[in-house]
């Protein structure tokens, strides 16, 4: 080889092959029984869940960029902080704004994190990775999630530790895509158990007011399970009806009564509901129906500007969050 210059064609350095990693990382697949998943580590993303080789998500390929935060994990906040601009502790910070058409900074900083593997097994795996300090956000985040695979399905839980010598605003959620089935989303039937709706500006969907949902019933009201239909919905609710566990519920179901449930606890308070309305046409529109529960309302890092409980958590030095939800087959 001629001094300085390297091998020609993909995979060669010296006579060392490299490797190719897809797209979206390193893939971990994980069984139990009839559900496999297969998680990526950027953004420890959930890529796919089947049960009985029925989709319950809506999949993307391993060598794919993943669309938008198909299955991320949000943290340091889900959904938006309004303007990328919010106060805490005395002082104002600025986030770059990740969502450019509407001027928001976007489901927080972990999406595109490349987490590495701390333990797996056949049916789970835990995923960490750090949020280092940066501008808009000064401080140290360890972020660990495990995926786990039971006969009630897919449980992710997020732990969240402050690394840092001052207390720091924090929240999280994911971002599945559900499938009732290969019909149309216009056909399926959701039951959500939520009596109240944030209203949201038409174009920049930032927080209004909380309103109950029998205001618009036909788009909002869910508590009695009824089909989708043309409502689009990109909306947070709270205000969840739960079980003697404790638990919300949120079912949508095909016309058969087949489809997916997710379940979770009193760490997520909230939970926003999207009909993934693109534009007629384009692949991804109404491909399948965003849940995703929250442990805080959308713009929580500015919770003095709102009447109700957002939910922000605040994290001290050392101390940890965690929260979980599960996904399940139905039928």
């Amino acid at each position: 080889m001629e001094s300085g210059v390297l091998p020609a064609g993909p995979g060669a350095l010296g006579s060392i092959p490299v490797a190719h990693i897809p797209a979206s990382g390193t893939q971990h697949s994980i069984r139990a029984g009839d559900y496999e998943a297969v998680i990526a580590s950027v953004g420890a993303s959930l890529r796919s869940l089947t049960y009985a080789s029925r989709d319950l998500v809506v999949p993307f390929g391993a060598d794919e960029v993943r669309p938008g935060f198909r299955g991320a994990t949000l943290a340091p906040w889900p959904n938006r902080v309004v303007d990328g601009r919010y106060s805490f502790g005395g002082e104002d910070y600025v986030l770059s704004l990740t969502e450019p058409k509407r001027g928001h900074a976007l489901h927080g900083l972990a999406g595109w994190l490349d987490f590495t593997v701390a333990d797996k097994g056949p049916s789970h795996v835990t995923l960490v990775a750090v949020v280092e300090p940066q501008a808009g956000y000064p401080w140290r985040i360890t972020i660990e999630t495990t995926y786990a695979l039971g006969p009630d399905g897919l449980t992710q839980t997020v732990t969240a530790t402050n690394d840092s010598r001052t207390a720091a605003p924090w929240g999280t959620g994911p971002h599945p895509y559900l499938r009732a089935g290969d019909s149309p989303l216009e056909s399926w039937t959701l039951s959500l158990p939520a009596s109240d709706v944030l209203a949201v500006t038409p174009d920049r969907l930032a927080p209004i007011a909380l309103e109950p949902v029998d205001l618009d019933p036909r788009r909002f009201d869910f508590r009695a399970p009824h089909e989708i239909g043309a409502a689009e919905i990109d909306h947070a609710f709270t205000a969840l009806a739960r079980g003697a566990d404790g638990r919300a519920e949120v079912r949508v179901t095909d016309a058969a009564g087949q489809g997916v449930a997710m379940v979770w606890g009193a760490s997520c308070p909230w939970v926003q509901v999207h009909t993934a309305d693109i534009e007629p046409g384009h692949p991804f529109h109404r491909i399948g129906l965003a849940v995703e529960p929250m442990t805080c309302a959308p713009d929580a890092f500015n919770a003095d500007a709102y009447p109700f409980d957002t939910g922000l958590i605040v994290l001290g030095p050392d101390e940890s969050s965690e929260a979980s939800w599960r996904i399940s087959a139905i039928g």
